[in-house]
């Protein structure tokens, strides 16, 4: 049984994304099989200091051994310096880009079928 692809994202603006099989929203968490928005009030994360490590546990208990995490379409989401530490730690590759170029990486590994898990902000 060939390993479970992480969802496509249909469409993506200011503010709205559509996920196959997933749904519509503002933000998401993405796997391989699967995904759901992301409330980042779950975890208190805020523009700075950013992603915080707890946002991307889901992503790895969900099979991703890739991780790409959008910075916002202006770039004013950070990305804790802890989360880099932690996926480094667990050998998980990241890439860090704005919401648009990371749409692109994250389409470019899941065509590929790479395990790959993302978090995707869609505004600022």
């Amino acid at each position: 049984m060939p390993p479970a692809r992480s969802p496509r994202i249909v469409e993506i603006s200011w503010g709205r994304m559509v996920v196959d099989e997933v749904g519509e929203g503002k933000d998401f968490k993405l796997w391989p099989g699967g995904g759901r928005p992301w409330d980042w009030t779950e975890t208190g994360t805020r523009h700075e200091p950013g992603i915080q490590p707890a946002d991307v546990e889901e992503l790895l208990a969900n099979g991703a051994t890739r991780v790409v995490l959008a910075e916002g379409f202006e770039g004013q989401l950070r990305v804790d310096p802890a989360t880099l530490r932690f996926l480094a730690e667990r050998g998980v590759e990241v890439q860090v880009a704005r919401t648009d170029q990371a749409v692109e990486i994250y389409h470019t590994l899941a065509v590929a079928a790479e395990p790959v898990g993302a978090l995707i902000h869609s505004t600022c």
